[in-house]
């Protein structure tokens, strides 16, 4: 299925990545696509295999009006929770946009009023809206690679693999091991006995 605008030239689509995770950043993308942009492979990120979001990166990078992206980190996770978080990592990816957008398209069901620019909610936005399709696929990627980076520090958690998600493995390793800096202390990270 063939993705669209929403209705506005000038809109930003914003999703996160990582909301879910154990450990690391929830990090947020926005972008402002040109009115004139295709692009037959583009989806919601979690629909593309790693490869297809690889190649997807730099051709969104390069072919929008432009973006932003923004990483929330563990402690202020566990201080504000997960969603306002969430939020927060979308709303500061957009106010590192070099435009201001006149309309804001989200991904999901909840956002809070931003610099008095309209938004509108859109439950699986990601896999409709090409903006929205966009922005989850730079959340992905630049998560995906700041937890590359956490691995180098943490090898043991096998980030590279889990990304911080709650595997058995990632599970398994904070039995081990305990706890870093970069997990978030007021998820569950390990199930009841």
């Amino acid at each position: 299925m063939l993705l669209k605008f929403y209705k506005n030239i000038n809109e930003t689509g914003t999703d996160e990545a990582g909301r879910g995770c154990l450990a690391g950043p929830v990090t947020a993308a926005a972008i402002i696509l040109p009115e004139t942009f295709e692009n037959s492979i583009l989806t919601d990120s979690k629909l593309l295999t790693e490869s297809k979001r690889e190649l997807l990166e730099p051709l969104l990078k390069n072919d929008c009006i432009c973006y932003g992206i923004a990483h929330i980190q563990p402690k202020t996770i566990d201080d504000i929770n997960i969603l306002n978080a969430s939020i927060l990592a979308m709303q500061t990816a957009i106010k590192s946009l070099s435009q201001l957008p006149s309309h804001i398209i989200v991904d999901g069901n909840r956002f809070k009023p931003y610099q008095k620019i309209p938004h509108t909610c859109i439950i699986k936005g990601d896999s409709k809206y090409m903006s929205i399709a966009a922005a989850s696929v730079l959340a992905k990627t630049a998560r995906d690679a700041y937890m590359l980076k956490l691995h180098d520090e943490y090898p043991m958690y096998n980030w590279k693999k889990n990304k911080g998600y709650p595997t058995k493995e990632h599970r398994a390793a904070i039995k081990k091991y305990g706890i870093t800096k970069y997990h978030r202390t007021s998820f569950k990270l390990l199930p009841d006995k």
